[in-house]
């Protein structure tokens, strides 16, 4: 794996309309709604360029066009373009790269779609980086299916249920590097976290160019 923000993650569920009606009213849900999850049957795909700041001068992009009725994914790297279905018994080499960067473009709706991870919340936690007030709502994934399945989130939550900063922890481990989520933008009936700075204030990923459709 290249030395960049990558995490590989969990696999998805595959987004399913009938999803918001069968899950409980959790906290995760609850994030999940303040981004306009119960808006997702109204979509039918999810475009957007994944970016990351790879030293002072050089970003790395992928693009991405996520065919959720069809179940296809679109891919445009750097030296190749090509489709693929997320149903095929064989992934190819960029599912791993989708699946890291939906979870920075849409981890609110991951909340919501992904099975197989325990919950905590703690109130009044202050954010690593600065320093708010929040509820921490810490996400344990299982040691089942995925990339790398075990990993653990401790996402930092508001009053209105929208996520401020996070920590991911690889395997669950007691270290981990916490990254801002700036900068909302609505797009269509959905709402995004475009921006993303470490914890000496460098932007080093972004969200750039989303469609809904």
């Amino acid at each position: 794996m290249k030395k960049l923000l990558l995490i590989a993650l969990p696999v998805t569920l595959l987004f399913s309309c009938q999803q918001k009606e069968t899950l409980p009213d959790t906290f995760p849900m609850k994030v999940a709604k303040a981004y306009g999850f119960e808006n997702l049957d109204q979509v039918n795909s999810i475009s957007y360029s994944w970016n990351v700041q790879r030293d002072s001068v050089n970003v790395f992009t992928r693009n991405w066009t996520w065919n959720i009725k069809e179940n296809t994914v679109d891919y445009v790297g750097q030296d190749t373009s090509y489709s693929y279905s997320l149903a095929a018994e064989t992934m190819p080499p960029a599912d791993q790269g989708f699946i890291n960067d939906k979870y920075w473009a849409m981890m609110p709706f991951q909340l919501a779609w992904d099975t197989g991870y325990t919950f905590e919340t703690t109130e009044n936690v202050s954010s690593p980086i600065k320093g708010l007030n929040t509820t921490k709502l810490t996400i344990v994934y299982g040691s089942g299916d995925g990339y790398t399945p075990g990993d653990a989130y401790d996402l930092y939550v508001d009053e209105d249920y929208k996520l401020r900063e996070w920590v991911f922890r690889r395997g669950n481990g007691a270290e981990g590097r916490p990254t801002t989520w700036e900068n909302e933008q609505k797009v269509g009936p959905l709402t995004f976290i475009t921006e993303h700075r470490n914890a000496e204030g460098n932007r080093t990923l972004w969200i750039s160019d989303i469609e809904v459709k």
